[in-house]
């Protein structure tokens, strides 16, 4: 017999089972010899008022007991029906894993390399400022998320099964911590390893993965998906495509724009990164304690609505580093991530102003390019104003607010370096006018926020895809194209690591039902 309690404890009684467990008793108007066993299935912290609590969600039971994850076994699926895959990011590796476990046998291209040679593009592009336009931060085993930090909380639980992801992460490597915590982490330094790991199980299953491996071309006949290209030369027939390419595949919005695949201007958010000490975070969080061995660096979340558009936080990163984030020489990208442990001295989160493709000046609805346009010319300027190189545009806040270039700037975990620039003069007027108000109004809800001690790394650009394919809600086919399956962030039907993966996961369940449609209208 087993019964599920909410209790509150103080940080100190985190690591306390015992404890825990008689307090949960307590509440349950039962005893510890009544149920001696359990274990704590939900955490979270409350951070609204002193003293900083867990809320815990304790499964307490008669008998000994411990947490129960699933495991799914995988057949071999090498003579099975075929599924194309493009991208192996969480959308494309969790699709392939999906299509194994319902009997098919995917085939996955990835334009970058795997995990462990992408370490050495990365090193080059901090070091040396050189960019890899096929393997960076963004393209690559794993995608934008296994080395920009494996944030795996999501909003979008109504979309699939995130409970089954995170069960999946858990199988291939992660700690079991991300079935517990409210907020789950991995952490940029052991992500790839459970890359590394599921890769290995597709291929271990009779799938295929394929690096280096770019689309440059898909043939169209008759409203329907026939056959792909890959690095311009090998051509393959294909009857069921799912395009997970992400969200700063650029050169694919082109590719599908000349095939007259339709395409929708999408709106995105467009901002700085911040940057203040992790200490400073801690103090304002946690009512003037500092984080210890009992509580985790602490995060934040605001939003403000400024001259009818909203600005918000994005992305993040308690412990967290600054890392350059173009896919093209000739720009300049920031993102944020933190290793597991989230020890970094300092703290980073996107700061963005969401932008609506209406309300741009040159909007035109038969233009879906228009905010990806704006993207692009952002991040060109900033790269230019920071001497063309991949240094950042950077100011101190208060600075930026009152328009005057910051004299000097602090330490940064940015490595590529900074460049004291008047931000008000590289980003669009107005993205700077709402920002120097948000600012503002972030200071007033978390006292201590607004200093000119923090810094702001420009531009944050990549936060979502600008660009949307269009697809059909039952089939998540094209609405124009058959066999095509738009997926994932790049598509724009994810913003994450976890809601990506469940986009996959639906796109390949979505073709399983077509095809046992089709098989069925066969035999009658």
């Amino acid at each position: 017999m087993e019964n599920t309690v909410q209790i509150q404890i103080l940080p100190e009684k985190i690591n306390d089972l015992q404890f825990i467990l008689k307090l949960a008793n307590q509440k349950n108007n039962t005893s510890l010899k009544e149920f001696p066993y359990g274990y704590i299935r939900k955490r979270s912290i409350d951070a609204r008022k002193k003293p900083v609590k867990y809320n815990l969600q304790v499964v307490l039971s008669k008998t000994e007991i411990a947490p129960r994850v699933p495991v799914v076994n995988y057949s071999n699926v090498s003579d099975k029906p075929e599924v194309h895959i493009i991208g192996a990011g969480p959308a494309g590796l969790y699709a392939a894993l999906e299509a194994i476990e319902l009997g098919f046998k995917p085939i996955l291209f990835e334009r970058g390399k795997d995990v462990r040679e992408r370490r050495r593009d990365l090193a080059k592009l901090n070091k040396e400022h050189i960019v890899d336009p096929e393997s960076n931060y963004c393209f690559g085993e794993g995608g934008a998320g296994t080395y920009s930090d494996g944030k795996l909380y999501t909003r979008s639980k109504k979309r699939g099964n995130v409970l089954k992801v995170l069960e999946l992460f858990v199988q291939f490597g992660a700690p079991y911590d991300i079935l517990v915590d409210a907020h789950p982490h991995i952490g940029t330094n052991k992500l790839p390893k459970i890359i590394t790991a599921m890769r290995e199980q597709i291929i271990k299953s009779g799938g295929e993965v394929h690096f280096n491996s770019k689309l440059t071309d898909i043939q169209i006949q008759n409203n329907a998906l026939k056959g792909i290209t890959i690095n311009g030369k090998d051509n393959y027939d294909v009857d069921h495509l799912i395009l997970a390419t992400g969200h700063s595949a650029r050169d694919i919005f082109d590719l599908l724009h000349a095939r007259n695949v339709k395409l929708e201007a999408k709106g995105f958010a467009l901002g700085v990164r911040v940057e203040h000490s992790q200490e400073i975070i801690d103090l304002i969080q946690y009512h003037g304690k500092k984080n210890d061995e009992f509580l985790p660096p602490a995060s934040y979340s605001l939003v403000e609505q400024v001259d009818g558009l909203g600005v918000y936080s994005f992305c993040m990163c308690p412990g967290g580093i600054i890392a350059p984030c173009a896919t093209s020489p000739g720009e300049v990208v920031t993102n944020g991530w933190s290793p597991s442990k989230r020890n970094n001295p300092y703290s980073n989160s996107g700061i963005v102003v969401g932008v609506e493709p209406e309300k741009l000046p040159n909007f035109d609805p038969k233009n879906p390019f228009v905010c990806l346009e704006l993207q692009a010319e952002v991040e060109k300027k900033c790269w230019e104003a920071a001497g063309k190189t991949q240094r950042v545009p950077a100011q101190r806040m208060i600075d930026f607010v009152e328009g005057r270039v910051s004299k000097d700037l602090p330490e940064t975990s940015y490595q590529p370096g900074l460049t004291s620039v008047d931000l008000n003069n590289v980003l669009p007027s107005f993205i700077t006018k709402r920002l120097r108000k948000a600012f503002k109004a972030f200071g007033k809800k978390m006292k201590g926020y607004y200093t000119n001690d923090a810094v702001l790394h420009a531009p944050e650009s990549r936060t979502s895809s600008p660009i949307s394919i269009p697809r059909d809600r039952e089939t998540f086919e094209h609405v124009e194209v058959k066999g095509l399956y738009p997926c994932g962030e790049g598509a724009g039907y994810a913003g994450g690591i976890a809601s990506a993966a469940v986009d996959g996961v639906n796109c390949m369940q979505a073709i399983s039902r077509k095809v046992k449609d089709q098989s069925a209208f066969t035999m009658k």
